[in-house]
């Protein structure tokens, strides 16, 4: 359970939420839709919620187990084994190790003094196990990693070797472990940011299921409407234009109606009180002319202004960012060619032998089943990584801009403003501005450090310093992911528009066609081949 209360989340100067008294609960049974356009401040909230960060203002107490998946999980060790890293939920991985070395132990030893501790101590280890579920647990840990698209193959690699997406795929499966008994009831609370993040359209389906009979509290960020319908039923809108929570005891659909009713009711009355005090203001002004009259006349201004200031604010038109890729620079006929790349992690085969030419203009998709290497082969293409494998022949006048999923092209700790800087050194300042306007960075917004953004204002930020690029190929990895409806239109535009070479990597099927693309490379096999509808069908399934 997580009650906040009298909360006030700000970024820098600028207030995000304010919510007095204890508004904000959270109680077994309440599954929340934290809803709210980018940067109205849900992944701040939820980062306080969680204890990972501290309001401006107001307390958050907690009580019982806790799950949190940010959007952005960075696990420290990376030489530990995703089984582990899942099993460590519940202290079963140092159990298991443990077990191991006294079965090793009993096996060596000569002494028999020894050999009888060791069995002492493997008995007591072994009760410790059966209580926290033992082997069943260990069997449901793998079908919830089965069920997220993780499958044993991938669960024996360190997590070093494992995608940006199978990463959190994995600390999402350690969180929805640590709050199952093995029907997914408990008493934990789940607080969850994007969770649909590179799931494929079956682990959502399941996700979904999950969700839906989680009996401890939930809250749950995520641009999946159909997850939100199928399973909230309360909802906290943040309203960046007030800076305010609204709550909504009810389900998702009902909420949507709601807020048009809301939204309604608020114009009508903003109508109905400018008309009258458009004629209160207009007769003060004839009042105001005769001195007698003047008293009568400040009055009736003073009514005016007052009938609308006790208005709630009616909603503005949502900021939406400019969103344009670069006019591309001049280049040769084949800007890009990768020639037999090949990229081994320990002695895990990524994929052999991928050959692929860029031409001046053109667009292509990268497919796979997750874990097929597509992140990794843009970050060859990109030189962010060196193949094992194979060699780049960049062609005359390339400039490659470069999206990465997880954001590894921004600097966390440095500032909005010292970011766009590094991606643009050579451009003006007032230029840099203006782009960054458009971006809808503005103000002391510059001088937030980009860590503290959200994953929609963190892609919005990266996309502005692929603007200011010049790229004549982009690669992309997933640039839709974490952004509102409105903004990820915007990208998709941008895409239809650009006149550059374009290589995306994309669970999203609206950027493929927004895209049109001519090719498609299918990983791991490195083959390639015409685009067709039958692909725009494997995106959705991968």
């Amino acid at each position: 359970m997580i009650t906040a209360t009298d909360l006030e989340v700000r970024a820098g100067v600028r207030t995000l939420l304010s919510a007095p008294g204890p508004a904000l609960r959270v109680q077994p049974g309440d599954r929340i839709g934290l809803v709210g356009r980018n940067g109205a401040g849900k992944t701040t909230t939820l980062r306080i919620l969680a204890g990972e960060g501290e309001p401006y203002a107001g307390a958050v107490v907690r009580s019982g187990d806790l799950g949190y998946l940010p959007q952005d999980p960075r696990e420290g060790n990376l030489d530990v084994l995703a089984k582990d890293r899942v099993l460590s939920a519940r202290g079963l991985d140092e159990i298991l190790r443990a077990m191991e070395k006294q079965q090793a132990v009993m096996a060596e030893a000569v002494d028999e003094n020894v050999r009888d501790r060791a069995v002492r101590k493997y008995g007591s280890l072994e009760e410790r196990f059966s209580a926290l579920g033992g082997y069943e647990a260990e069997s449901e840990a793998a079908r919830i990693c089965t069920s997220l698209g993780l499958p044993d193959r991938v669960l024996g690699q360190p997590l070093r070797t494992l995608s940006g997406g199978q990463r959190r795929r994995v600390e999402l499966a350690r969180i929805l472990f640590a709050a199952s008994d093995g029907s997914g009831k408990s008493t934990t609370t789940l607080l969850l940011d994007e969770p649909t993040n590179h799931l494929d359209a079956d682990s959502i389906t399941w996700l979904r299921g999950f969700l839906q009979n989680h009996d401890g509290g939930l809250v749950v960020i995520s641009h999946d409407v159909d997850l939100l319908a199928d399973v909230v039923n309360k909802v906290w809108f943040l309203d960046a234009v007030r800076g305010e929570a609204d709550i909504y005891n009810m389900g998702w659909k009902k909420y949507l109606d709601a807020r048009a009713t809301d939204e309604a009711r608020r114009r009508r009355e903003r109508a109905n009180a400018e008309k009258k005090a458009s004629a209160l203001r207009q007769q003060a002004a004839k009042l105001g002319a005769k001195a007698t009259k003047a008293v009568a006349a400040q009055n009736m201004a003073k009514r005016a202004d007052k009938l609308l200031a006790e208005l709630d604010e009616v909603r503005v038109a949502d900021k939406v960012a400019k969103i344009r890729f670069p006019e591309p620079a001049p280049c040769g006929k084949t800007p890009l060619m990768a020639e037999s790349l090949t990229k081994v992690y320990g002695s895990l085969e990524i994929f052999t032998g991928v050959d692929l030419a860029i031409d001046r203009g053109s667009r292509v998709v990268v497919l796979g089943l997750n874990g097929a290497g597509k992140t990794t082969l843009l970050r060859l293409l990109a030189g962010v990584e060196t193949p094992d494998a194979g060699r780049l022949a960049p062609g005359h006048g390339l400039k490659i801009g470069y999206f990465a999923q997880e954001h590894d092209t921004l600097d966390d700790d440095a500032t909005v403003w010292e970011n766009i800087r590094h991606a643009a050194p050579d451009a003006g300042e007032q230029d840099l501005r203006g782009l960054l306007g458009a971006f809808m960075f503005t103000g002391p917004q510059l001088d937030q450090p980009a860590g503290t953004l959200s994953g929609g204002e963190k892609t919005r930020l990266a996309l502005a310093g692929l603007v200011s690029s010049a790229a004549n190929v982009l690669l992309l990895d997933e640039p839709t992911n974490n952004l509102d409806p409105v903004s990820r239109e915007q990208v998709l535009e941008a895409l239809r528009s650009y006149a550059g070479a374009v290589v995306l990597v994309t669970h999203d099927p609206g950027a493929a066609e927004a895209l049109d693309p001519e090719r498609v490379i299918l990983l791991p096999d490195g083959s390639e081949d015409h685009w067709s509808q039958e692909y725009l069908e494997l995106i959705q399934l991968a």
